[in-house]
């Protein structure tokens, strides 16, 4: 099942960005010859999605002015306070719509096949809730840490830090932030509730995964890009 539309979470502060932010916002930093805030939607056209949302909140002015001028993106301005992970996805329902979202974060970024398809197609309406894309370890790029979830045989994902790691993107079920708070919640509010219920499902991603969200992570996945034409 192919969802419309698509929710790109660019909220967030700058301090991990350190020197590179001195003179531009975190998602204006340039990454592979464009800004950061680009790779995302760039995936999300790639397979039609529409309406595209993007959140912001620290130094949100330069962004929002970008972004409206590319006419197929709406950028949603958290203030005062930033909703984080879950309230961002909760606050771009209005504009996103009815049905199943693609989520995407705007600080990773993958070499190989469509994430959004590879999503799309394993989707599964009535039975999952939540489907997230996660990498084999050896595929995340100069990860710093330890992975996110393990995958059962079911496809049910459960939290591991030994297991694999998330690639920050997914399929969510609108309906499932129907009892939600309207202010700032972590995402996993929603997966904790989703695994209780065997709705929380992972699929694994064949291709390669970068963090440029540190200023290490950058050259990484520009290394990365290099190799294959991908976003």
């Amino acid at each position: 099942m192919t969802p419309r539309s698509c929710m790109i979470l660019a909220a967030g502060f700058v301090r991990r960005m350190g020197a590179l932010a001195a003179d531009r916002p975190k998602p204006l930093i340039e990454v592979a010859g464009r800004p950061m805030i680009e790779h995302a939607p760039a995936q999300a056209r790639d397979v039609g999605a529409a309406p595209i949302a993007v959140n912001g909140h620290s130094r949100a002015d330069r962004p929002a002015a970008y972004l409206t001028a590319l006419k197929d993106v709406s950028f949603l301005n958290e203030t005062p306070e930033i909703l984080e992970s879950g309230g961002g996805d909760r606050n771009a329902l209005p504009v996103l719509g009815e049905g199943p979202i693609w989520c995407l974060n705007s600080d990773a970024v993958r070499r190989g096949e469509n994430a959004l398809r590879l999503l799309a197609a394993g989707w599964r309406p009535g039975a999952m809730g939540g489907l997230s894309l996660l990498v084999p370890r050896d595929r995340a790029v100069r990860r710093q840490g330890g992975g996110d979830f393990a995958l059962s045989e079911t496809g049910n994902i459960t939290p591991d830090r030994t297991g694999l790691v998330w690639t920050g993107a997914q399929m969510l079920d609108g309906t499932e932030f129907d009892d939600t708070p309207s202010g700032p919640f972590s995402i996993w509010a929603i997966w904790r509730k989703l695994m209780v219920r065997g709705r929380m499902f992972g699929a694994i991603y064949r291709g390669f995964w970068a963090d440029m969200g540190h200023p290490g992570g950058i050259p990484m996945a520009e290394a990365m890009l290099e190799r294959c034409d991908a976003v």
